[in-house]
């Protein structure tokens, strides 16, 4: 076995050295032909490429947009650690993905609209819900996708290159700035579709040279029960008292359908809860409904949307299997159990499944290749991140700034966008060392998480705006409050106690022993939440009952009608004003012309055929590895 240390290798040879510059070249000049194709001195033309992108540009951008070096590191990691049934957030996306081109697109080109904000306060009237949309928006673009391909690109470029990671990341982030700042949307997208050739081309190496090094599928589906760390036996048995568990194999890893109480991904979750936060990301999210909008036509859309479903049938056989593979040739290193030896080998003391894909580019590939899975990690880092700097700058200029300065001319307003990218590059640089320092174990696990306690709501309400006619601005409103709050109080105590590993658990409070009808019978010990206040209700008590015997009516009243003028008060700063009242302000805004979602028969005939088809494919692959 190979010792880690001698994994960290420096590009230093001739051919890697010429695949990168090759790289780099060629995504320079395809942005800088890109400039020159659509008018990028209007909001359309700079935000929306002129609407004039064909459905193989499409198709391939909402791929690059959605494949950041997150889910490199993330989903092989997470296969690693647990076996393909990650690969099902992949397989579910084949079929959402055909809501968004065929039920959500066209509501949005009729609309009239560039961003998400800005149809919802078209539907329900008033400012708050769309103001609400963009903030949380771009608190997600900042935690969970900005951070994670931050975090994943540092993994890589640690364990891979043994480059300064300030130095690479930054040099990186402000070549991607400049694409994005000088050729809008539509060098995005050209770009998009070069890297997602090279995404897919590189992968497909690096998955061959695996297969051949582990002898095919069959010879994983043999060895990967049995690729435990040897090194767990020199843990000391009184500091880290663990189950075999730990390092274990799972035994229903080539499950993709898993039992639905104890299973790590259960089925009922993985079927119905995916499709909620999958509704949310791809027929809501600014970044994917963006590259749609600019299609020339919806035949367009619909064919891009099918091209990108094809393509999401690859990162199961492109990330996960090479994760599990990784695993069964240096169990040690990507399976290491060992708190000390962790923490030499990645950095971290809870695992390092993380560095499965990093650590087969490392050690199997030959000089030149390496290069090239370098200029696929970098291909895949730098279109995401393009991606949610366009979109960003998109939704703060159209959603904050012009109610920032609703008078502002579209020079001022592209000149806004472009600044807000190099405000975003800025927020970037400052989080890596945060994301450094809190980001471990599993990547994609962390990715997930973050939008399932908050994604949920918002895909409730477009679901319901898009297809209930009855839904007005009140409801909506609060059920993204409501909805809103429900997230939080998950999502803070997990990112407060920590959701723990096998050798360091999680100090959370488990709370519902014998509170629930399913674990009425349970022995577990509860804490619960209001001992402090039971503890102090028995002192207080005696107290306040002779303070009730000394009270008279008059200060119950002045306490009852304080409390009122509380509750109008709040009404009032939460805004109580009718939806009709908020339509009347808003002044209908004007649109050059009205899109045309017409189709014509013999194509819309064949991207129909072509769905079908596709899902078909998916309930094949379902049943197959389920």
């Amino acid at each position: 076995m190979e010792n880690h240390s001698s994994d960290k290798v420096t590009i230093n040879n001739p051919a890697d050295i010429s695949i990168i510059i090759g790289y780099f070249l060629m995504v320079v000049s395809v942005g800088i032909w890109s400039m020159f194709r659509t008018n990028r001195g209007t909001v359309g033309g700079y935000f929306l490429a002129g609407r004039s992108m064909s459905w193989w540009p499409v198709g391939a951008s909402l791929f690059a947009s959605n494949i950041g070096s997150g889910h490199f590191v993330g989903l092989a990691g997470t296969g690693a650690a647990s076996g393909i049934a990650v690969g099902g957030f992949e397989w579910n996306a084949l079929f959402i993905v055909l809501l968004l081109g065929w039920l959500f697109v066209p509501v949005y080109l009729t609309a009239g609209v560039i961003t998400m904000p800005q149809y919802l306060k078209k539907r329900f009237g008033g400012t708050r819900i769309s103001l609400y949309l963009s903030v949380i928006s771009l608190f997600l673009y900042i935690f969970t996708k900005i951070s994670v391909d931050m975090f994943s690109g540092a993994v890589f470029i640690q364990q891979a290159l043994g480059w300064n990671i300030y130095v690479a990341v930054i040099a990186l982030l402000l070549i991607t700035a400049l694409y994005t700042v000088t050729g809008g949307l539509a060098a995005l997208m050209y770009t998009d579709t070069v890297q997602t050739f090279v995404i897919v081309a590189g992968a497909f190496v690096l998955t061959g040279y695996s297969f051949a090094k582990v002898g095919g599928y069959s010879s994983l589906l043999a060895k990967y029960s049995s690729a435990m760390p040897r090194n767990f036996s020199s843990m000391d048995p009184q500091r880290y008292n663990i189950s075999s568990l730990c390092y274990t194999p799972r035994q229903d890893a080539f499950n993709l359908l898993r039992d639905p109480t104890k299973g790590d991904l259960p089925w009922p979750g993985v079927l119905f809860g995916i499709a909620i936060v999958g509704g949310w990301y791809w027929c809501t999210d600014q970044v994917i409904v963006q590259r749609c909008l600019a299609a020339r036509s919806l035949t367009h859309v619909k064919a891009g949307c099918i091209m990108c479903g094809y393509l999401k049938l690859l990162p199961m056989f492109l990330m996960v299997f090479p994760g599990m593979i990784s695993r069964v040739l240096y169990p040690d290193e990507v399976g290491c159990i060992v708190p000390e030896v962790c923490k030499k080998v990645c950095g971290t003391e809870v695992g390092c499944s993380n560095i499965a894909y990093p650590k087969l580019v490392v050690s199997l590939m030959p000089n030149g290749l390496r290069g090239l899975m370098l200029a696929v990690m970098l291909a895949a880092l730098m279109s995401s991140l393009a991606s949610i700097f366009n979109s960003s700058s998109t939704l703060f200029t159209m959603d904050i700034w012009t109610r920032i300065r609703p008078q502002a001319t579209e020079h001022e307003l592209i000149i806004v966008g472009r600044v807000w990218v190099l405000c975003i590059v800025a927020v970037s640089i400052c989080w890596i060392p945060v994301v450094q320092a809190a980001q471990s174990g599993q990547l994609f696990d962390y990715i997930q998480s973050v939008s399932s306690y908050l994604a949920p709501p918002i895909a409730a309400v477009f679901l319901l705006a898009v297809f209930v006619k009855r839904v007005n601005e009140r409801g909506a409103f609060w059920g993204l409050i409501g909805g809103l709050g429900m997230g939080l109080c998950r999502m803070l105590p997990e990112f407060w106690f920590g959701t723990g590993s096998c050798i360091f658990p999680s100090h959370c409070p488990f709370l519902l022993h014998r509170l629930v009808f399913s674990l009425r019978h349970s022995k577990e010990e509860r804490k619960d939440l209001d001992w402090e206040q039971e503890e102090k209700g028995r002192r207080a008590r005696r107290e306040a009952e002779d303070r009730m015997r000394e009270n008279n009516n008059s200060g119950t009243e002045t306490e009852e009608e304080e409390g009122l003028g509380v509750c109008r008060l709040a009404a009032r700063l939460c805004g109580r004003a009718s939806g009709a009242h908020d339509l009347q302000q808003e002044a209908p805004e004007e649109t050059e012309q009205m899109p045309d979602i017409s189709e014509d028969p013999v194509w819309k005939y064949t991207v129909d055929a072509n769905a079908l088809i596709m899902m078909a494919v998916a309930v094949f692959m379902w049943g197959y590895f389920a």
